[in-house]
C-alpha cells in the first residue's frame, strides 16, 4: 500500500508543480498558462493518478475488489503526498526565484482592479486585501498551508469519486491473463 501511495503521490505532485512552474516561466504573466484555470486543470489531470493508484491497489492487493474506506484511504494518502511534493517544490521555486511571485501577482491584480473602474471605496478595499495577502504570503507558516490547500481539496474530491467508482469491481475489472 505504501509503495503505491508514494509512487502515485510523487507522480501527481511532480506533474502538477512542474507543469505550473513551466507555465509561469514561459508565460508573460497574463496568459492562460499562468492562470488559475490552467493551474486547476493541471491539478485535475495530474491528480488522475489517484484513480490509477486506487485501481492498481484494488487489482494487485485486493484481488480486483475493494471497499470504499480502503480505497478512499489510498486516494487520501496519494493526495497528501502530492500536496506535500507540490508545497515543497513550490517553496524551492520561490527561494530560487527570489520570492518575487507574490509581488508580481499582487501588482498585476491591483492593476486589473484599477482598470476595472471600480468605485473608489471598493477599489481601496480590494487593494487593502491584496496588500494583506502580500504581507501574509511572506510568512512561511501561512504560505505553506495555503499552498498545500491549493491542491489538497482537488485531490480529496478525486479520492472520494475514485473510491466510490472503483468499489464496484465491474468498473475496469482486472484483466485475466492466461
Amino acid at each position: 500500500m505504501q509503495k503505491i501511495a508514494i509512487t502515485y503521490g510523487i507522480l501527481a505532485g511532480t506533474i502538477t508543480i512542474v507543469t505550473l512552474i513551466l507555465g509561469l516561466t514561459v508565460s508573460d504573466g497574463g496568459s492562460f498558462l499562468s492562470s488559475e484555470t490552467f493551474g486547476y486543470l493541471t491539478m485535475l489531470v495530474a491528480l488522475s493518478m489517484i484513480f490509477i493508484g486506487i485501481k492498481r491497489y484494488r487489482d494487485q492487493e485486493h484481488g480486483g475488489v475493494i471497499r470504499f474506506l480502503p480505497a478512499f484511504a489510498m486516494g487520501l494518502a496519494i493526495a497528501v503526498i502530492a500536496g506535500i511534493i507540490y508545497t515543497v517544490v513550490w517553496e524551492f521555486y520561490l527561494m530560487v526565484s527570489g520570492y518575487d511571485f507574490i509581488n508580481s501577482y499582487v501588482n498585476a491584480a491591483i492593476e486589473a482592479k484599477r482598470s476595472a473602474n471600480l468605485p473608489a471605496e471598493k477599489l481601496a478595499q480590494d487593494i487593502a486585501a491584496l496588500e494583506e495577502m502580500r504581507s501574509d504570503y511572506g510568512k512561511i507558516y501561512i504560505r505553506m498551508p495555503m499552498t498545500f490547500l491549493e491542491i489538497f481539496p482537488v485531490g480529496l474530491v478525486i479520492a472520494l469519486i475514485s473510491a466510490a467508482v472503483l468499489r464496484n469491481p465491474k468498473i475496469l475489472p482486472t484483466r485475466q491473463t492466461s
